[in-house]
């Protein structure tokens, strides 16, 4: 295992360009073949990225949310303290692997958004507290954690499956989670990958020479930075406004009131939204002034760059693909050669080839869910494993794109090319148990 990683660690550093540039590469790959593949013209396929270039404007900026409110958050004296001492319980960077795979695996269980920014937070604090810990391994394991997340309660396909009016209605039905998350399949991979997960990056582990810590002093500069607080001011209206507690508490009071209602009223449903607020408000109250949080979320907006820049740029691949039809060839190209037993886990692998260029569980349902729900419903094959399918393919292959390591590499101030050698390894061997899962349950 440690030999496969170092293998595709060094195939990495030589060959995988910076996030931006594979976006670039991407998009140039999609248009051409969008001429050679299909019977539109140069100029349709122009029309066709304009026209989507800017349809992840929203995500784009809940997931910079996502990551801003997160880091805020953790940023809290509270927090801080908090992911401290559950960092304590590492003695030995074995321990810190094992404790921070398994950590971001059950956080994306629970909700994507919540364990991959929490993932990448509780790995940094790891790599501050166990000596001899490397730094660039232990952010790969919070992002190979991620893994989970399309099988967990947050899943983006099975949660619109089984939401009225959702894009597939009348193709497909309303397919309940009893029928997707719910189910033996998903239970076995899921258990599956919490146990082979810190199992994988054990024996990945870097040691010796090949370790990389990071230098102590990086950190306790950040913290100061994050910590500073300005010189003190004449007392007046602004700066007591600016200080002010009751100011926070009863936003705070409005924000929480909200989130009672809301799940009062639709049940336990979260979703992107309720937890950036959630994220937001907490944040808010625990820094405990106005100013005291914009300074932590100054600190943290430093890390966006790559979301707002690289979103458009694959709002414009998933408009060529829609529009086009050629994330329809693709599908059909997999699903034209299955039976009723192969159907799964050939639309699992369509559906990774497809992440490359749509990496989006909700864009997913909408490019693939066309070709693969009738496809299932003509073999005979369950409504819920097909939509399952297409979830699993997406979790699987985000291990090759770097679309989602982003917010993670962002917290930790690394590039793509310090983790993705070990994500790639994992995507071999966890390929493994979702073909089991997919086949056999």
């Amino acid at each position: 295992m440690k030999a496969l990683s170092r293998f595709f660690s060094t195939l990495v550093q030589r060959f995988l360009p910076d996030p931006f540039v594979f976006a670039l590469i991407l998009t140039i790959i999609l248009f051409v073949c969008g001429l050679v593949f299909t019977d539109h013209g140069p100029i349709q396929m122009v029309q066709f990225w304009g026209n989507g270039f800017w349809n992840l404007l929203a995500f784009a900026m809940q997931m910079a949310l996502v990551l801003v409110t997160g880091h805020a958050l953790a940023s809290s004296p509270l927090v801080s303290r908090s992911l401290t001492r559950l960092a304590s319980i590492a003695k030995t960077p074995v321990q810190g692997v094992i404790l921070v795979t398994l950590g971001s695996a059950i956080a994306c269980l629970l909700n994507w958004g919540f364990g991959l920014i929490v993932g990448a937070l509780f790995a940094k604090e790891v790599a501050k507290r166990v000596p001899g810990s490397d730094y660039r391994f232990l952010i790969a394991c919070a992002y190979i954690g991620f893994l989970t997340w399309h099988g967990g309660l947050s899943g983006s396909v099975p949660l619109t499956a089984a939401t009225p009016g959702n894009p597939l209605e009348k193709t497909a039905g309303l397919i309940p989670l009893t029928d997707t998350i719910f189910t033996g399949y998903n239970l076995f991979i899921t258990i599956a990958l919490l146990i082979a997960l810190p199992i994988m990056t054990r024996l990945m582990m870097p040691t010796g020479k090949e370790v990389v810590e990071i230098d102590p002093q990086l950190f306790a500069k950040e913290e100061v930075a994050a910590t500073a607080e300005a010189a003190p001011t004449e007392k007046t209206f602004a700066t007591v406004m600016e200080n002010s507690r009751i100011l926070t508490y009863i936003i705070c009071v409005l924000g929480f009131s909200y989130l009672i209602y809301y799940f009062a009223n639709k049940g336990f449903k979260v979703d992107i939204n309720t937890v950036n607020l959630l994220f937001f408000i907490t944040g808010l109250l625990l820094h405990g002034t106005p100013l005291s949080y914009m300074k932590a979320v100054g600190n943290a907006a430093k890390g966006t760059a790559g979301i707002l820049i690289q979103f458009p740029f694959y709002a414009g691949i998933q408009g060529m693909m829609e529009q086009s039809g050629l994330g329809g060839m693709m599908t059909n190209a997999f699903i034209s050669i299955s039976t009723p037993e192969t159907f799964p886990f050939l639309a699992f692998l369509s559906s990774g080839f497809v992440n490359f260029f749509v990496p989006s569980g909700g864009g997913h349902w909408v490019v693939q869910g066309p070709f693969i729900m009738p496809a299932a419903q003509q073999l005979g094959v369950d409504s819920g494993i097909a939509a399952m399918a297409i979830a699993y393919g997406e979790a699987w292959m985000n291990m090759a794109q770097p679309f989602w390591a982003l917010p993670a590499l962002a917290i930790a101030g690394l590039g793509v090319r310090d983790i993705m050698g070990y994500c790639v390894t994992t995507l071999l061997v966890s390929g493994v148990i979702f073909a089991i899962g997919l086949s056999f349950f």
